[in-house]
């Protein structure tokens, strides 16, 4: 299990985080989508998957949810830690 933390903006209100984790945990391998909001700034996604995901399947999820935009690009907007006991894979 791989824990990744993406910085997002345009998230305002609770619709938004539903919008978003509804989108995110569509996505496969995903198994808990966490959303810390930061009203009109950089909110924080934390999801759990299998794997790490792929920027672009992000992007396209945060797109289909609403005008919601990782912070930065993609590697920088991401940070990522593997359950206790296992190594991240390198992508």
């Amino acid at each position: 299990m791989t824990s990744t933390t993406y910085q997002v903006t345009g998230m305002t209100c609770e619709h938004c985080t539903r919008a978003v984790t509804e989108e995110i945990e569509s996505l496969d391998g995903v198994s808990a989508v966490a959303v810390s909001l930061v009203p009109g700034g950089i909110s924080a996604v934390i999801v759990t998957s299998d794997a790490p995901l792929a920027t672009e399947a992000v992007t396209a999820a945060l797109d289909e949810a609403g005008a919601y935009r990782l912070s930065g690009d993609g590697d920088a907007a991401r940070t990522a830690m593997a359950a206790p006991g296992r190594t991240l894979p390198l992508v």
